[in-house]
């Protein structure tokens, strides 16, 4: 039986037999899981390997790429600046970031980008990873863009462009870019162990993705302009490409957080204590739940007809076993 480490509260022992069965099993190598209740850490434990030789044993402050988890944390800084009335969601995009409303993009509302019907799913220049590592170019590009859908009409995973897309308003409000402003508002001031934009200090802890001996899916067996490969394969990134310094430290605010099931859990435990995080209070609910039901009723009103990127978060979860919010191979 795996080592585990840490503590977990005996409501949720089950989470440790599956966390160590998955670890013994090999679906794993290493991972973490953490719970909050009231905001407050009733499980925090971990095991396995950091490495893929297995010598080095997974720690208490190892960290990994958690890839779209970071979106829940990109989503929750715009909802700060919600809260504090610096951002208002039905608000077109161009009233913050006025180069946007080029090719009928002027009433495109913010919250659709929250929602992944704004139709820039994907970047439609041809692309290098290094071109998604610059903020300016890759803004700029989308900001130029036409929709590849009618905006509001239907939905497509915004699986990398979800961070440019929220992040460059957020820049446009506080003049940081996403991982500049969760490092000064949120993690910096509580001391949570999660980075956008990761420093080259930290990354003798970062435990690298494993990718699988077989991909879960060859998108060079999809026509070339299928939504799904436009949006997954510009840019195309290889198994090792998440190892990378560029990647790391670049701020890719839908993928490339790196963090482990502690710190995920933490910021996120902000929406289910009331705002709350380590007794401050960084947002009123009110606001929240106004979005989110603003967000229901844009999302209820697509057509059915309408094209979309259906089914590419199952894409991308596979039938892989993932753990609380810690992804590993």
């Amino acid at each position: 039986m795996a080592t585990l480490h840490g503590f977990c509260d005996e409501r949720f022992s089950t989470l440790q037999t599956l966390l160590s069965d998955s670890l013994d099993s090999g679906a794993d190598l290493g991972a973490s899981v953490a719970v909050t209740i009231d905001g407050e850490l009733v499980v925090d434990t971990w095991g396995g390997w950091a490495d893929e030789t297995r010598t080095v044993e997974w720690g208490q402050d190892t960290i990994t790429n958690v890839y779209s988890s970071t979106k829940t944390i990109v989503a929750i800084s715009a909802l700060i600046l919600l809260d504090r009335g610096e951002l208002d969601v039905d608000a077109p995009v161009a009233k913050y970031w006025p180069e946007f409303a080029a090719n009928g993009k002027a009433e495109i509302p913010v919250k659709a980008l929250l929602a992944h019907t704004s139709g820039l799913a994907g970047w439609e220049t041809p692309l290098a990873i290094e071109d998604v590592y610059d903020w300016e170019k890759s803004t700029s590009l989308l900001a130029a863009q036409a929709p590849w859908w009618t905006p509001g009409q239907g939905s497509g995973y915004h699986a990398l462009t979800y961070g440019h897309l929220i992040g460059e308003v957020i820049r446009r409000i506080t003049g940081q870019k996403p991982g500049e402003f969760l490092a000064s508002e949120i993690t910096g001031p509580l001391g949570i162990d999660f980075h956008i934009g990761t420093p080259e200090s930290e990354f003798g802890r970062i435990s690298n993705i494993i990718a699988p001996a077989q991909s879960a899916f060859d998108f060079s067996s999809l026509p070339p302009d299928l939504m799904l490969n436009r949006v997954f394969s510009n840019p195309k990134i290889e198994g090792d490409t998440v190892w990378s310094t560029g990647w790391r430290t670049a701020d890719i605010a839908a993928a490339n957080g790196h963090g482990n099931a502690r710190s995920v859990a933490r910021i996120n435990s902000m929406i289910t204590n009331g705002g709350v995080l380590d007794g401050k209070q960084f947002l009123r609910l009110d606001a929240a739940h106004a979005l989110l039901q603003g967000i229901s009723l844009h999302i209820a009103a697509w057509r059915h007809d309408a094209p979309t990127c259906s089914g590419s978060e199952n894409l991308f979860l596979g039938r892989r076993r993932w753990l609380a919010d810690c992804e590993r191979a």
